[in-house]
């Protein structure tokens, strides 16, 4: 019995992880924005086309992408979007999603309106 145990044990978990993928968003929304799971505010880019991020580089230092896991899905508001170094990002509607690298506690939303292209991620 004691073999069995650890052995259902062990099945049950794995049956159960798949599902856990599916059950969290890669963000959430409070006090009106979008925030990843630190809570720190996420913003879109206008220079991003539908689905692709043009944010690569320098750029992708001071706006770290929210990044996706491999494997990640995608559902009804939530894509993946490929970056240009290969790596995968969260998008909401389309729309790739950064954090702000001067944005140093939860809250805080100093990358809103800067350069005029970066704005508050908010739900629709």
């Amino acid at each position: 019995m004691s073999k069995t145990l650890p052995l259902l044990t062990l099945t049950g978990a794995l049956l159960v992880l798949p599902g856990l993928a599916w059950a969290d968003e890669p963000a959430m929304t409070k006090d009106g924005m979008l925030v990843d799971a630190k809570g720190m505010t996420l913003y879109t880019y206008d220079q991003d086309a539908m689905g692709k991020s043009n944010c690569n580089g320098q750029c992708a230092t001071n706006w770290p992408p929210l990044m996706a896991a491999a494997g990640a899905k995608a559902d009804d508001d939530w894509t993946v979007v490929k970056r240009d170094d290969g790596s995968m990002q969260w998008a909401y509607y389309g729309k790739p999603l950064y954090t702000f690298i001067q944005d140093k506690k939860p809250g805080d939303v100093t990358g809103d309106g800067k350069m005029g292209v970066w704005h508050i991620a908010k739900p629709e």
